[in-house]
């Protein structure tokens, strides 16, 4: 049902938790002291554009392949003459499996792309004191928007966010330029400050592992010093031969990597970070898997499965017994809210997915409830990692795991010209860019550039030179 009260919207999801969320936008914004006001910003002139990132394989997961990866950028100026562009690297599959099943994957990828162009349309001319309050103000035109050019009433609300999240990097960008804010401590939102005050001197850098993903390259991972490696489940076909195929990459994996030792984790051995997607279709299914795990003694070292049922199946998961995580299926605050009553025990984050400012709403509501958050990828380019980055060295150690944060970046192991995106950083050789034996070490340069999100993009700034 397409949605035509924005307030209705925004009361259902866009707005924080708890008293925070009746709090004026003003409220939520400081630059170094509480007393000073952000300034209002007036957009006065916006463009988009995107450019076509072949993968080095099919990548597979949901029961599908993606063999190309779009990366938009959004540019927008305000009166004062101040600019900025915000990066997105969109996933249709992800973000929608419907949307990508339904049309060829660069129509797909159009589809998107025209929301966000949609997006920059909207808020061409309109003046705003904080991001959040942008994102709140145009999220439902756009999630509407959507609906229409899809075909799809039921369109998930993250195939909208994934398309504002270049609209609303900018939009932090020129917020914090007309703000002096030269940080991300300075830009982080008082409401969700709490959330987000950690400073860990190393994230754990989390690969992937789909489908098809020989067992020598996951074995070769944990001798280069990975140790916490998402591997999909889930694989295609009926339910009963998605679970063979799962049982026996589990046991493939286990007899491969089961008795590597590591110094992250309070046992010492290899946590297991699963990810099905919503494959399984019931409970009874995923507690075979579990019993398989037990018979080959994989299951101690299961630290997460994440979404492993369709969010439309609204089943309370309190009584397995493995820690279960929300990913997609927690779109907004809201619902981040309900898979954790539902008894979700994990939240992947994605800031680089959801926006940064929705992402912001969720960990608040989610370290208000003692739930634990790490972040996740979504195949994103080198300098949408930083801002993954920032999320996850904020964020409070996950159970089990040392003094560290987490964070998945997998676009090294799919992107074909990986190298190429990777000069388009600002700070290209910076210690904190690459992992080193398994996680990137973050110091006080990272912490006072932002890991380089501040910076000037020459690549991209030339996308907008005339």
């Amino acid at each position: 049902m397409a949605i035509t009260d924005r307030r209705t919207f925004i009361k259902g999801g866009l707005m924080a938790a708890g008293t925070a969320v009746m709090a004026s936008p003003l409220d939520f914004f400081v630059s170094g002291c509480a007393d000073v006001e952000p300034k209002k910003i007036k957009i006065s002139r916006v463009s988009s554009n995107f450019e076509r990132e072949p993968l080095i394989r099919p990548f597979g997961f949901k029961g599908g392949y993606m063999t190309e990866i779009w990366q938009t950028a959004s540019f927008l100026e305000s009166n004062s003459g101040a600019h900025s562009i915000g990066l997105c690297s969109q996933s249709v599959l992800w973000s929608d499996a419907q949307v990508f099943a339904s049309h060829s994957e660069s129509g797909g990828n159009a589809l998107m792309y025209a929301m966000t162009e949609r997006a920059m349309q909207i808020i061409n001319g309109q003046s705003f004191n904080s991001p959040v309050e942008l994102l709140d103000n145009v999220l439902p035109e756009v999630y509407e928007f959507g609906q229409k050019i899809t075909s799809n009433p039921l369109l998930r609300k993250t195939f909208a966010l994934n398309a504002l999240v270049g609209v609303d990097n900018a939009a932090w960008l020129l917020y914090a330029k007309e703000n002096d804010i030269r940080t991300f401590d300075e830009m982080i939102p008082v409401a969700y400050k709490k959330a987000l005050s950690k400073h860990h001197n190393k994230v754990a850098g989390i690969p992937l592992m789909a489908y098809n993903i020989p067992i020598e390259e996951i074995k070769a991972a944990t001798d280069q010093g990975y140790f916490f490696m998402k591997i999909k489940i889930g694989q295609p076909g009926t339910q009963e031969e998605m679970l063979v195929k799962d049982k026996a990459r589990l046991t493939a994996i286990h007899q491969a990597i089961g008795n590597v030792k590591t110094d992250y984790t309070k046992n010492g051995k290899l946590p297991y970070y699963f990810d099905a997607n919503g494959r399984y279709e019931k409970k009874e299914t995923l507690l075979r898997l579990l019993d398989h795990a037990r018979n080959i003694g994989a299951y101690d070292q299961i630290a997460i499965i994440e979404e492993p049922f369709a969010e439309e199946i609204e089943i309370d998961v309190s009584d397995i017994p493995v820690r279960l995580a929300s990913d997609e299926s927690a779109h907004t605050v809201e619902d981040a809210i309900k898979r954790i009553q539902m008894g979700y025990k994990a939240i992947a984050l994605k800031a680089i997915a959801k926006t940064l400012s929705m992402t912001m709403k969720i960990a608040q509501a989610a370290y208000e409830r003692n739930i634990p958050c790490f972040c996740a990828d979504l195949t994103v380019n080198p300098i949408l990692v930083e801002w993954n980055k920032n999320v996850a060295a904020r964020l409070a150690s996950f159970p089990g795991i040392g003094n560290l944060g987490l964070v998945e970046s997998n676009g090294h192991q799919n992107y074909k010209n990986w190298n190429t995106m990777l000069e388009y950083h600002p700070r290209k050789n910076a210690s904190w860019v690459q992992v080193k034996g398994g996680v990137y070490e973050l110091g006080r340069e990272f912490y006072n550039t932002g890991g380089g999100i501040f910076d000037e993009m020459p690549h991209y700034d030339e996308m907008f030179k005339n």
